[in-house]
């Protein structure tokens, strides 16, 4: 691979990483899963070069270290809302509170999805 090509591949790199940076921040998942196998390739032609200089790559290293905790950050925040979501339904279907002694006691709740019609 010429010096031409090392460098063409870089900016490819440098630009999809852009990109991906300005995914993570505007919480647009759906771009960020269509980058991931344009990235895996252009990583994979990365390590399939010899000899490759680590100056020219260490801008990008920083870029993928920092797109990785903007990335962890995401699944974090994706997690929390599961997590949340997953406690409002419990409380739909029961309620747990303690008696005067200090018991736990849980009130199981039943939702009617009856509509009554009236005259």
């Amino acid at each position: 691979m010429t010096q031409d090509d090392m460098q063409t591949l870089i900016d490819r790199l440098d630009k999809l990483l852009e990109t991906e940076r300005t995914a993570l921040l505007a919480g647009d998942l759906e771009t960020i899963g269509t980058l991931l196998a344009q990235k895996e390739r252009l990583i994979d032609r990365f390590n399939a070069l010899e000899g490759a200089r680590e100056p020219d790559l260490a801008g990008l290293q920083q870029k993928v270290q920092r797109n990785q905790v903007l990335l962890d950050g995401a699944l974090e925040g994706i997690r929390r809302v599961a997590n949340r979501m997953a406690a409002i339904r419990q409380v739909r279907r029961s309620l747990a509170t303690y008696d005067e002694t200090g018991k736990r006691r849980t009130i199981d709740g039943t939702m009617a999805h009856n509509i009554e019609k009236r005259a």
